[in-house]
């Protein structure tokens, strides 16, 4: 891709989700995403109720009369994007590729994390680890991420999140906010990674799919293209039995993903790319913030 077709597209980009992060997401995001923890503030006088545990007893003795230490939320936070860039990713029937939803939503992620000053980050993976770009503050920095995420070309087609778990857990020691943005086309067994990851990080799914992966229409004897594997099938879409399967399997996938993440106490939604992804996200936030 030419340079200025690259900064057209980025500054595209950035024009409508700096938008909707300014307009939607910036309270949302705050109040859905906590800090690393408590710093201290100042001190003031004792209250009756107050915590004894909270006395600061050199400040008390000093004054001779008991004053406690007050903390506030540590709001900056380290977010992390870990980003699917493979072959399945490159796939879309309707308004846009999954890629291009990704792109979308990091970059609605990234100025909402800018807006917070939060440092954010981005690890890439496909069937490994093919890029990391550590967390940093600034608009220059998210204008990179997007560049990158517009014009990344991938080594491997495949999936295997449970490395791109693996290697945030290693790389990143503070704990972060982790979005993982993938199809979950993934036959290897993650759960374990995920359970890892989400103990030191605060893990969030989001599965981006395209509708036609759920339900094969009738189209008659078709040609399907795996861009993972590099295999070519021809199925017969007009038989009612094959549609039925298709639509089992895939199905059984999207509950299968659903209770790994439950059970691995991972928040987690599905966005298709063919529908807006402002009210999934909006509803994510705002659950999350319940819980709270």
């Amino acid at each position: 891709m030419e340079t200025s077709e690259l900064l057209k597209k980025v500054r595209k980009i950035e024009i409508k989700t700096r938008g909707l992060s300014n307009q939607l997401f910036a309270g949302e995001y705050h109040s859905a995403f906590k800090g690393s923890g408590m710093t201290f503030n100042e001190v003031r006088d004792y209250h009756p109720g107050d915590e004894i545990r909270k006395i600061d007893w050199n400040v008390t003795a000093r004054f001779n009369s008991p004053f406690v230490k007050v903390f506030e939320e540590e709001r900056e936070m380290t977010v992390m994007l870990l980003v699917d860039t493979s072959a399945s990713e490159f796939f879309g029937t309707r308004t846009q590729l999954k890629k291009e939803l990704i792109t979308e939503i990091c970059a609605v992620l990234s100025f909402s994390a800018i807006q917070n000053n939060d440092k954010i980050g981005v690890i890439f993976f496909g069937n490994e680890v093919e890029k990391f770009i550590p967390p940093k503050k600034g608009k220059s920095h998210i204008l990179r991420i997007i560049r990158e995420l517009i014009s990344f070309e991938p080594q491997t087609n495949g999936t295997n999140v449970g490395e791109a778990l693996r290697y945030l857990t290693n790389a990143i020691k503070k704990k972060s906010t982790a979005f993982l943005l993938s199809d979950f086309i993934d036959e290897k067994d993650y759960e374990s990674a995920l359970k890892v990851a989400n103990k030191k990080h605060d893990l969030i799914g989001l599965r981006i799919y395209d509708r036609l992966q759920e339900n094969m229409p009738n189209l008659g004897l078709v040609p399907f293209y795996d861009a993972e594997s590099k295999a070519t099938v021809l199925v017969d879409t007009s038989s009612k039995s094959t549609r039925m399967e298709y639509n089992k399997r895939a199905s059984e996938h999207k509950k299968t993903l659903l209770n790994q993440f439950n059970k691995s106490g991972i928040d987690y939604t599905s966005i298709s790319t063919e529908d807006n992804y402002v009210k999934p996200l909006m509803n994510l936030f705002k659950k999350r913030e319940k819980k709270r």
